[in-house]
C-alpha cells in the first residue's frame, strides 16, 4: 500500500471520532456541526488524494511506454546498422549475388513488419514489435498469410489479441535459459471465409 493510499484511509478513519461523539451526545448541535465539517474535510482530502494517485499512475504508465518504445527503437536501429554493415561488406567485396540475396532478405523482413503493423490492434502490434526487448530465451517469428486486419473482421479483436499475447507468454515463461541458441516460437496467422487461425510451432 502506497503512502498516499495509507494517508487516505487514515483520513477516512478519523471520521469515526466525531461520528461516535454525535451518537453519544445527539443533543449537542455543535458536535453535529463539527462532524459535518470533519466529514467534508475528509471527503475533500480523499478526492484530492485519489486524483494525485491517478496522476502518478498515469505518469508511471507513460514513462513505462516511453521506455519500452525507446528500447524497441534501439533494437531496430541496431538491426539496421548490422544490415547496412553486411550489405556494405558485400559491396566492397564485389559479391553482388550475395548483396542481392541479403537485400531480398531485408525486403522480406520489412514485408512481415508491414503485415504486423496492419493487424489493427495496437496492444498486439506493440507486443510483437517489442518482443525482443522482453525475452532473451525465446525468439518469436511471425508469419501472416495475406493482409489481416483484426479490427475490421470482428468486434472481438481486442480479446483475440489478448489471447494471442497470453499464449505467447505461456511459451515465453516456459522456455528455459540455456547456453545455446534461443528457443524459437513461430506464430502463423491465416484467415478464410470461416475463421481466423493462429498456429504455434515451438522448437
Amino acid at each position: 500500500m502506497g503512502r498516499l493510499t495509507t494517508a487516505k484511509y487514515y483520513a477516512a478513519a478519523t471520521v469515526l471520532l466525531p461520528c461516535t461523539a454525535v451518537l453519544i451526545w445527539p443533543s449537542k448541535v455543535w458536535l453535529t456541526a463539527v462532524f459535518l465539517v470533519w466529514l467534508i474535510a475528509a471527503a475533500v482530502f480523499w478526492i484530492r488524494t485519489e486524483r494525485k494517485e491517478h496522476a502518478e499512475r498515469t505518469a508511471r504508465t507513460i514513462q513505462s511506454l516511453q521506455t519500452s518504445a525507446i528500447r524497441t527503437l534501439n533494437h531496430h536501429r541496431h538491426d539496421w546498422m548490422n544490415d547496412l554493415q553486411v550489405v556494405y561488406g558485400y559491396i566492397r567485396l564485389k559479391k553482388l549475388d550475395k548483396t542481392v540475396e541479403y537485400v531480398e532478405k531485408i525486403s522480406g523482413r520489412m514485408a512481415v513488419e508491414s503485415q504486423i503493423a496492419k493487424l489493427g490492434v495496437p496492444s498486439l502490434i506493440s507486443y510483437i514489435q517489442s518482443f525482443r526487448t522482453i525475452s532473451n530465451t525465446l525468439e518469436l517469428q511471425v508469419v501472416i498469410q495475406g493482409d489481416i486486419h483484426l479490427n475490421e473482421i470482428t468486434a472481438d479483436a481486442d480479446q483475440i489479441a489478448e489471447t494471442i499475447i497470453h499464449t505467447i507468454n505461456a511459451y515465453r515463461f516456459a522456455a528455459k535459459p540455456g547456453y545455446g541458441d534461443a528457443a524459437i516460437l513461430k506464430l502463423e496467422l491465416s484467415l478464410d471465409q470461416e475463421a481466423l487461425y493462429a498456429a504455434f510451432y515451438y522448437e
